[in-house]
């Protein structure tokens, strides 16, 4: 077992470490204007994601390094009835598919160094929706304690300028039961001047994956 394994089991088995069991809001929020088919979750964790975009019929699959993250995202499967494809895996060896994924999503992974293949991994006008916690000088109750797993102000929308950027925002907002600074960037895999901006609309969301 790799010495980032067992510090994310050992993260993952600890009762003071909590994940949100909802989805990455905008996510939630702008799934009526994603587009249809196959679905990847970056970094998992416990599932909260890919649980989601399998109840939202999409074909998922899911990566994480952590054993004891994976045994509690299949867990939670099983019981709301939804098909993942969970794999174990390091970021740092994994096989990425180019042009593979309509839909990615990470959360609350610092993933800068592996954003080329990320992006790659997009299908053509698929859309990635990428949340992460922010240094920041207000006092904080959820996120790294290192501030060198934290984002900088526009770290990660500098990292994405060469995809068509739909949103991204930087606030402070409820997370885990407390309080985190947070950057929220949904990008499209598209390029050109003139783009498509579909407006959002209220859409009836999947049973809660809680």
């Amino acid at each position: 077992m790799t010495d980032e394994r067992e510090r994310w089991n050992e993260k993952y088995s600890g009762v003071d470490f909590s994940l949100p069991a909802d989805p990455i809001p905008e996510l939630e929020r702008r799934l009526s204007t994603l587009p249809d088919g196959r679905a990847l979750d970056v970094a998992t964790g416990t599932g909260r994601n890919a649980l989601f975009l399998a109840a939202a019929g999409y074909d998922v699959d899911a990566i994480d390094i952590s054993d004891v993250a994976l045994e509690t995202a299949r867990r939670r499967a099983d019981e709301h009835g939804v098909d993942v494809n969970w794999m174990r895996a390091d970021l740092a060896a994994f096989d990425w598919s180019v042009g593979e994924y309509d839909v990615i999503t990470v959360s609350f992974f610092a993933a800068l160094e592996h954003l080329p293949a990320i992006k790659e991994a997009l299908a053509p006008d698929g859309v990635l929706i990428y949340e992460h916690h922010l240094r920041s000088s207000d006092p904080l109750e959820i996120g790294p304690s290192n501030e060198r797993h934290r984002y900088r102000s526009n770290d990660l929308l500098r990292a994405c300028l060469d995809l068509t950027i739909l949103s991204y925002e930087e606030r402070r907002r409820p997370v885990a039961g407390g309080v985190a600074a947070v950057a929220t960037l949904v990008a499209r895999n598209s390029s050109g001047g003139t783009q498509s901006y579909p407006k959002l609309t209220a859409r009836k969301r999947p049973p809660s994956q809680e």
